[in-house]
This record gives structure tokens, C-alpha cells and sequence, in this order.
């Protein structure tokens, strides 16, 4: 029998390579959270002059203006939640001290029934107030933002109604994005013991897979129900190019939103429709080789159509998370972090004192409606920070 002496030098250079290798990714890492923390700070300061009763969150960066947005917008609990993710990165008490700061104006939106977003709005802003803290005034705020966004659900249909605007158009919309708002409902059950909660996120989810999935696993935008019968009227898009088309942002919202119900719910159905979606995506013949996909992966003009960081900054946190979940684990890895190296690239990432202190270049809200095309919006940045998040507690493991 060979002695480990002798077996140790052939293996010696393999260890050493991958504990540089570990070690290059950890400070690349840091230098990526270094240079966010002097682009948040300079979205600090500039709404400190911007911010008044009324506006109190950051949204984009437009044609050279600084756009601050009410409580009432579905993208104003992102900043809140870059601020506490950058707190519990650093635990630097500047950061929780400032995340409280944007936090607290949203409080009133728990009242607000009028909307799906609650979840958006509620959960990523105090929800992790209440994740990094356990503090009681924020667990008493999401409850409450879980109740009105529950008064939502109807039986007959399956599902939370998403918009209330534009009743002409629409009896009982559902769109894609509102999977994401589960989670809310999903922490309301674990955290009060009420299982209606669980219920009736589960009964969307499974209704969203029934009637939003073509074949393929692509996802249509929205879903319009009839408010009597709960049968299914039409399928459309909003924000996509085409109502066949895969709207980019949507196949994201799809994917982080089945990998987080499995999360919660442990059923295999729904892993295996996240795969599914992962699937779609990724091997869709539109994707850039840089896997940032543009605003619709069936837009008619690709190469040159604008990209939507957005979308791969959700793509890739999903991804983090769905890789620790499915036997697909490397491929998964393999593409989250693909897809970070693009976002932390100069083409995508913002040098310092640029664009007010935004973190992604070259997002895309509504290229049909004109708005906010390649820009950097916040929600972009929210999960580009989750990625980061993610990312570093799986490379420490």
C-alpha cells in the first residue's frame, strides 16, 4: 500500500489552486460590496434633498433625472431592502440605521388593499426588517400587509386579483409577477400558525400553473378571469412584445416565484416546474452568450434590442437558490454565477458617482409603453443585491 506521502504531492497543487481560487472570489467579492456601499451612500445623499412627505423611495435614474416615487408605488420598498441586505453584509450600524430610516415611511401601505404589490412593497422592505431583527413593530406591520393582500384571493377563481385599474380592459387580471407575493402569505402562516395563509398561496400557485404556462413553460403576462365562472377569458401582455411572446421579466418572475413556493412548500411539483422554467430560459436561442437576457426573448429586432438587467438579476438569484434544491445544483451554480460576473462587469455594473449612486445599468421597464428603457431602476439593484447575498453565504459554505 502506498503511504499519504506519497500520494500527497499529486494532489497538492488541486487543493492549493482551489483554495486561491476561493480565496480570489472572496475578495473580488468584498471589492464588488465596497464599491455598492459608495453607490448607495451617494443615493442617500441625493435624496436627502429629494425626499419630501410624499416621496420617499428612489425608483430610476431618467433621461438624467433622479426619480423618487410615494409609498404607493409598487417599487418602494426596494431601496428599504438593499439598505438592510447592505446591513446584514456589512453589520456596519450606519447601514441598519438608515435602512430603518427609509422603512418606516412605508408603515401605512399595510392598510393598502387596493393593490397585489403590498407584497412587493411589505415584504422586501419589512420583511427584512423583521428577518434581520426579529423586532415586534415590524412583525405587527407585515401581518396586517398580509391580511389585505389575503381580502384579495377569491375562492371561485384561485387566485389574488393583481391590478384593480383598468376595468375595461380586464374582470379579474392575474399576472405573472403576483407569484412573487406569495412569500408574504407563506411567512404569515409560519409565523401566526393561521393556515389560510399557506392555503390560499398555494391555491395561486397552482392555479398560475394550470392557465399562465404554454407548452414549452414560457409564461404569458397576464391571465384575465371571468369574476362569476372563473373561467379564463383571454391572455395577454402588457409589458411583453407580443401576448406570445416570453416577456423577460415575467419568465424571472416566474422563475424565482415556483422556486420560492417549493421552498416554502416542499412539494415537488413545484420544484419541477422551476426547472422547467430554468430550462426555457436557458437554453432559449435568444439568450446572449453573457446570459443577460434582452427585454423580450422574442423581440423581433435581437441583437438590437435593449437589454433588461432586471430580469437577470432575479434570474440569478433564483438560480442561487434553486441550485441548492435540484440535482441540477452545477448547472445552476454554473449560471447564477455567469450571470453576476456579467452584472459585475463594466459594461453593466455603475462606476462610482454615476447615475446618482444606481447599482445596474441597462434595465427595461415597458419598451411597448416607452418607459424607463435601458435605465437603471431599483428593483433591478434590489436583486442584483440579493444575488450578492446569496452568492456569499454559498461561497463561505
Amino acid at each position: 500500500m502506498k503511504k499519504p506521502k506519497q500520494i500527497l504531492p499529486f494532489f497538492l497543487p488541486l487543493f492549493v489552486l482551489l483554495a486561491c481560487s476561493k480565496v480570489n472570489s472572496t475578495k473580488e467579492l468584498s471589492a464588488t460590496i465596497e464599491q455598492i456601499e459608495c453607490n448607495l451612500k451617494t443615493t442617500i445623499e441625493m435624496c436627502t434633498d429629494a425626499r419630501t412627505d410624499v416621496l420617499v423611495s428612489p425608483r430610476s435614474f431618467v433621461d438624467g433625472r433622479f426619480v423618487m416615487v410615494p409609498s404607493t408605488d409598487w417599487t418602494s420598498g426596494f431601496f428599504p431592502g438593499e439598505l438592510w441586505m447592505m446591513y446584514e453584509l456589512t453589520s456596519d450600524p450606519y447601514w441598519k440605521e438608515k435602512a430603518v430610516e427609509f422603512t418606516l415611511p412605508l408603515e401605512n401601505e399595510k392598510w393598502n388593499g387596493q393593490t397585489h404589490d403590498i407584497g412587493f412593497k411589505m415584504y422586501c422592505s419589512f420583511g427584512r426588517a423583521w428577518n434581520v431583527t426579529n423586532e415586534p413593530q415590524y412583525r405587527e406591520v407585515l401581518i396586517q400587509s398580509a391580511k389585505a393582500l389575503a381580502d384579495r384571493f377569491r375562492p371561485n377563481i384561485g387566485c389574488i386579483r393583481s391590478w384593480s385599474h383598468s376595468t375595461e380592459k380586464w374582470d379579474f387580471p392575474v399576472i405573472i409577477d403576483n407569484v412573487m407575493n406569495l412569500e408574504l402569505l407563506f411567512w404569515a402562516a409560519n409565523e401566526t400558525g393561521n393556515a389560510m395563509y399557506r392555503e390560499i398561496a398555494i391555491k395561486h400557485a397552482e392555479t398560475t400553473m394550470q392557465h399562465h404556462f404554454r407548452e414549452d413553460f414560457s409564461s404569458y403576462h397576464v391571465v384575465d378571469f371571468d369574476t362569476e365562472t372563473g373561467a379564463v377569458q383571454q391572455k395577454q401582455s402588457r409589458h411583453g412584445y407580443s401576448d406570445d411572446s416570453a416577456w423577460a421579466r415575467g419568465q424571472a418572475w416566474a422563475l424565482y416565484g415556483f422556486t420560492m413556493v417549493y421552498r416554502e412548500t416542499g412539494n415537488k411539483k413545484f420544484l419541477k416546474q422551476a426547472e422547467n422554467i430554468a430550462s426555457y430560459i436557458l437554453k432559449h436561442p435568444n439568450l446572449p452568450e453573457n446570459l443577460i437576457p434582452y427585454w423580450d426573448l422574442n423581440a423581433p429586432n435581437i441583437p438590437d434590442e435593449p437589454y433588461d438587467a432586471s430580469a437577470a438579476a432575479i434570474i440569478g438569484s433564483a438560480l442561487f437558490e434553486l441550485s441548492t434544491f435540484s440535482e441540477n445544483r452545477d448547472m445552476y451554480l454554473n449560471a447564477a454565477n455567469r450571470i453576476y460576473e456579467s452584472l459585475t462587469s463594466d459594461q453593466f455594473l455603475v462606476a462610482p458617482q454615476k447615475y446618482n449612486g444606481f447599482l445596474l445599468k441597462h434595465s427595461t421597464g415597458s419598451k411597448p409603453e416607452q418607459q424607463e428603457v435601458d435605465v437603471p431602476l431599483v428593483y433591478a439593484d434590489y436583486y442584483f443585491m440579493e444575488m450578492i447575498l446569496l452568492k456569499s453565504k454559498l461561497d463561505t459554505n
